[in-house]
């Protein structure tokens, strides 16, 4: 398959607070150095705990937010530095699903009107009309096509998500990144939202790249895996690979806390508690971000970064990677 998206080196750094009046402002180092290539029509999963970086990097990806440094590449093209107008045609092609849908949507906008958007910024005329075109997106979704005036405070948190993916549809895209789309929702409900991206994924062809902390639903739409922790991805592989035999310690530790539904393997599997806190990306650890945290950390952890290495079916940045 051919490669539809690669990110090179990626990094943000915010500016944070200053400590007196003539101090130089903090630098807040969200996401340094984050590389991964994306085939057409795969599914890749960015998972870590709060603060990694994965929603940024999705912000980033999607041109919402201005790289510090680093190389997007969308279908061959450097869209990195495009100015608005250039990217104007990209952004069609590169769409988002937000996390929270009661502020994702306006409340003062009809579904209508909301899911019509994306024509009017881009000048699109669908054929039929943009009515009938949005009554067919509510439909796809799962939504009724009669629901066009209504507002979204008449919907639940999972018709409301439904609405945002239609949104996210509607210029025919090929890349949508999904930010945590179902961590708002009841459990109930999760399924049905990650069912319908699933076959919205194989009916038009859609490549996801899909944000979140939950392990155990990245395991259902992912077919491969990136692991954040700190601004930096720590491991990459395939969904099979990364969850029968994790290679980075973060990996495995963060495996070991997903719930397991059959009582005779909670017995058999280790549990790894991890100690102390995530670092201040301020002040991020020298040498590898995770040892202070990591169980297996040695000098040279402190000294040199490690770099993501294949190490089987999987690319791991870790100097002493498990078996």
């Amino acid at each position: 398959m051919s490669t539809i998206l690669k990110v090179s080196g990626l990094t943000k750094h915010f500016a944070g607070n200053k400590h007196g009046l003539f101090s130089k402002a903090d630098v807040i180092q969200a996401v340094d150095g984050v590389s991964f290539e994306l085939a057409q029509g795969e599914a890749l999963g960015l998972v870590g705990e709060s603060g990694c970086g994965k929603s940024t990097t999705g912000r980033l990806i999607t041109r919402l937010l201005e790289p510090t440094s680093g190389k997007i590449e969308f279908e061959g093209q450097d869209i990195t530095n495009l100015s608005n107008n250039d990217l104007r045609p990209i952004r069609t092609q590169l769409q988002m699903i937000f996390q929270d849908p009661y502020s994702s949507l306006n409340p003062r906008h009809t579904v209508g009107t909301i899911v019509g958007t994306p024509f009017e910024i881009s000048k699109v005329t669908p054929e039929g009309g943009v009515k009938k075109r949005v009554q067919e997106l509510l439909e796809i979704v799962g939504l009724n096509p009669e629901h066009y005036n209504r507002y979204p405070h008449e919907f639940s948190g999972g018709q409301r998500q439904r609405i945002g993916i239609a949104r996210a549809l509607a210029l025919r895209p090929k890349v949508i990144v999904a930010d945590e789309p179902v961590s708002a929702l009841d459990v109930s409900i999760q399924a049905q939202i990650i069912n319908l991206m699933k076959d919205l994924q194989k009916d038009f062809g859609l490549t996801f790249v899909f944000i979140a902390h939950d392990l155990a639903v990245v395991r259902h739409f992912a077919q491969r895996v990136a692991v954040m922790y700190l601004g930096n991805i720590v491991e990459i592989a395939d969904r099979d690979s990364l969850y029968s035999n994790p290679k980075h310690p973060y990996t495995k530790a963060l495996l070991s806390a997903v719930p397991e539904a059959d009582p005779d393997a909670v017995g058999a599997r280790e549990r790894i508690r991890l100690t102390g806190d995530v670092p201040n990306p301020i002040n991020p650890p020298s040498g590898c971000r995770f040892r202070t945290r990591c169980w297996k950390a040695q000098e040279i952890c402190a000294t040199t970064p490690p770099v993501l290495l294949q190490i089987g079916t999987s690319s791991v940045a870790c100097h002493f990677p498990e078996k």
